[in-house]
C-alpha cells in the first residue's frame, strides 16, 4: 500500500517483510485467492487487487473523521501556504494517515501508513490530553529506549506537555534528528524493509531526546525555524481522535504567525469535531 504503483515478486516481498519464503508464499497465495492481491501471469509479481478497495472502504468507515477533515485542511492549505498531515495513534505508534497540499518534503520521504514510535517526545499532542497513566508510560518508554533515566529530560518533556495542553496546540522546532530521518528515509525509499524502517524510526526517537524539540514559549516578535504545528481533534470524547499537523515551512516563521496559523487550525479542528459529534460517530478503539 505504501507503493501502490509497484509490483513485487516473492523474493522482494520476503526481504522487505522479513519473512521466510514459505510463509510469505502462503500468505501471498491466500491474499491472491481472495482478490486482495493480483498476480501477473508472466512475471508472477503481485499488485494490489480489487478486494483491497472494499477493505479500505470498510476501514475508512471506522475512521470517518478523515472524510470531514479533507475540505477543512484543503481550505487551510490554500490560505496558509503550508502542507498538512493527519496522524492517528495506536498503543505503540503514531501513524501517518493522510497528506494534503504542498507537503512536498513529507510526500517525498514519508509514505502513508508510516509508523513512528509512540514514545516521548513523539506524539506529545496526543499525550497532552491523555490520562496520567498514559503520560507516565510515554515518558518511561523514552527512558527505557535510552537505557537510563534522565531527570532533566523527564522534566523538560513534562513541561512541554503542560504547555501544549495549556496553549491548545504543539509547536515543534526543526532538529538535526528530523533532518537525519529525512535522509535515512530517502536513502531506503526504493528498497526499504520493515526492519530498516523500525531501526530508522527508533533512532529518530532516541535522537530527538537529545535536542530541544518543543517551542514552549512563543515570542510574537521572534523568528523560529519551525518543523510543525499540531492541533488535536476531539471527535468523540476528551481524547484526540487524530491530530492535524502543518509542516513544510521553507523559511523562519514569526511567533505571531505561528499563533495565527494555530488559531486557524484550531478552528478547523473544532469544525470537524462538531460535524463528527453531530452525526453520532462511534468512538474509535486505539488499543490504549
Amino acid at each position: 500500500m505504501a507503493n501502490p504503483h509497484q509490483a513485487f515478486g516473492l523474493t522482494e516481498m520476503t526481504r522487505r517483510l522479513n519473512l521466510n519464503k514459505a510463509t510469505c508464499h502462503a500468505i501471498l497465495t491466500t491474499m491472491a485467492t481472495y482478490g486482495f492481491l493480483v498476480q501477473h501471469p508472466k512475471t508472477k509479481a503481485y499488485r494490489l487487487g480489487p478486494s483491497i478497495i472494499a477493505a479500505g472502504n470498510a476501514a475508512f468507515a471506522q475512521f470517518p473523521v478523515l472524510e470531514y477533515a479533507r475540505p477543512a485542511l484543503e481550505s487551510l492549505e490554500g490560505d496558509l501556504d503550508a502542507g498538512f498531515a493527519v496522524t492517528g495513534r495506536s498503543k505503540s505508534h503514531v501513524v501517518l494517515l493522510a497528506l494534503y497540499g504542498s507537503a512536498t518534503a513529507l510526500i517525498d520521504n514519508f509514505q502513508l501508513g508510516l509508523r513512528l514510535p509512540n514514545v516521548a517526545p513523539i506524539g506529545a499532542c496526543f499525550t497532552a490530553w491523555s490520562p496520567a497513566k498514559h503520560l507516565e508510560a510515554w515518558l518511561t518508554a523514552a527512558h527505557d529506549a535510552r537505557g537510563e533515566y534522565n531527570e532533566k529530560l523527564d522534566q523538560r518533556l513534562r513541561m512541554s506537555v503542560i504547555g501544549i495542553r495549556a496553549r491548545g496546540y504543539e509547536v515543534v522546532l526543526k532538529t538535526r534528528a528530523e533532518a537525519e530521518l529525512h535522509q535515512s528515509l530517502k536513502r531506503i525509499q526504493n528498497a526499504w524493509n520493515l526492519k530498516d524502517l523500525e531501526e530508522i524510526t527508533e533512532n529518530y526517537q532516541r535522537a530527538l531526546c537529545e535536542e530541544y524539540v518543543h517551542l514552549d514559549r512563543i515570542d510574537p516578535r521572534a523568528q523560529y525555524e519551525l518543523s510543525a504545528i499540531t492541533v488535536p481533534v476531539f471527535a468523540y470524547k476528551q481524547l484526540p481522535a487524530m491530530c492535524f499537523t502543518a509542516g513544510s515551512f521553507h523559511k523562519p516563521v514569526a511567533g505571531a504567525e505561528i499563533e495565527r496559523i494555530a488559531e486557524r487550525m484550531l478552528a478547523a479542528a473544532e469544525e470537524v469535531t462538531t460535524v463528527a459529534r453531530s452525526r453520532g460517530m462511534p468512538e474509535i478503539e486505539t488499543g490504549d
